[in-house]
């Protein structure tokens, strides 16, 4: 993109950020990742007559792996964190959620704006105040049930126990103390009593499985009792294959927290498409995550949510055509919202 072009967004984004004269904003990157990012978001910074200076982490000492969430690189940078601390907002161009540092630098009252998707990503699905309001009413409805429950045509049939932890949104910008978002984001979520997700959980082809960024090719089948996964298999008919891949994966933790069931909820941007992953290499997936009518469940780390499970295993699988309940409320109609105030215009 070009940067004049990648300017303007950030300006906008920052804009909605509520970003003002008299704040301090930091722009976190890592080794040489997204320089570009840092020149832009700075340059916005300046715009708005707030004070910004760009603060670069060394690159990680070994690449390549398996993607463990919560190493944010600050961990034996203390004086950094502080400064983070001191901060208005930090553009986080480097993925600190899940880490330890990160919800520090919440509890302070400095807001967090992740922002790590490929340029063309981020101007395409920029957010929007309507959006965040149809966001905001599926996280009050959300927020009153005491169960959640998920089927599909496939064989999925799952039961959360809700109320334990809180539920939360992301709507692609952030503008309150303390609150972190993820640009471009559009959904809503809530994690399920570590001991009350019971059922099972049938994958079935164009399913997503983040982070591999792939789409499933064979049925999976996923046995979960008490809030832990108990059996993953392929499918009837089915040659095993995404059951192996993600058995393997999660195995490769060595973590028996790595199985789970973290968070769960739905997605609400009817502008983010289904197939993105064929476009930018999906970038980490975002679109996938908050495409409109898409069910989401996760696995492994809950301490977003204020949970004990830290695990670094962590997976998103987003569904396509499945329903969802709450309190036996349908909510999700095979992939399609039944609430108004949460569609869009052109869908009501």
């Amino acid at each position: 993109m070009d940067q004049n072009l990648f300017n303007d967004i950030c300006l906008q984004q920052l804009t909605l950020s509520g970003v003002h004269e008299g704040e301090t904003v930091v722009v976190l990157t890592r080794g040489a990742e997204r320089t570009e990012y840092a020149d832009a978001f700075l340059w916005a910074i300046q715009k708005l007559g707030a004070t910004g200076y760009h603060m670069r982490l060394p690159s990680p000492a070994s690449a390549g792996g398996a993607w463990a969430v919560g190493d944010s690189g600050l961990g034996n940078i203390p004086l950094a964190v502080d400064a983070l601390k001191a901060a208005d907002m930090v553009v986080d161009c480097t993925f600190l959620l899940f880490s330890t540092e990160q919800f520090a630098i919440q509890a302070a009252g400095t807001r967090i704006l992740t922002a790590v998707e490929p340029p063309e990503l981020l101007a395409r699905l920029m957010p929007t105040t309507e959006l965040r309001e149809r966001v905001e009413t599926g996280a009050e409805l959300l927020a009153k049930a005491s169960t959640m429950r998920i089927t599909s045509p496939h064989g999925t049939d799952v039961t959360y126990q809700l109320g334990m932890y809180p539920t939360l949104s992301e709507y692609g910008y952030t503008d309150t103390p303390g609150r972190w978002d993820h640009w471009p984001a559009a959904f809503v979520f809530t994690g399920g009593s570590d001991d009350g997700v019971d059922g099972k959980i049938v994958l079935a082809p164009g399913d997503v499985l983040l982070p591999f960024n792939t789409y499933v090719q064979t049925p999976v089948e996923i046995t979960v009792e008490q809030g832990f996964i108990r059996d993953i298999r392929g499918g009837a008919g089915s040659s095993g294959l995404d059951a192996d891949l993600l058995r393997s994966y999660i195995e490769s933790f060595d973590d028996p927290r790595g199985y789970g069931m973290s968070h769960v909820g739905w997605g609400l941007d009817e502008r983010a498409h289904w197939h993105g992953l064929t476009q930018f290499g999906g970038g980490m997936g975002m679109e996938l995550r908050s495409f409109y009518g898409n069910v989401m469940f996760s696995i492994g780390p809950n301490n977003e949510l204020g949970g004990p499970n830290d695990t670094a295993c962590h997976f998103d699988i987003p569904m396509r055509g499945n329903s969802l309940f709450l309190d036996d409320e349908l909510i999700v109609d095979a992939g399609e919202l039944t609430v108004p105030e949460m569609r869009p215009v052109n869908r009501r």
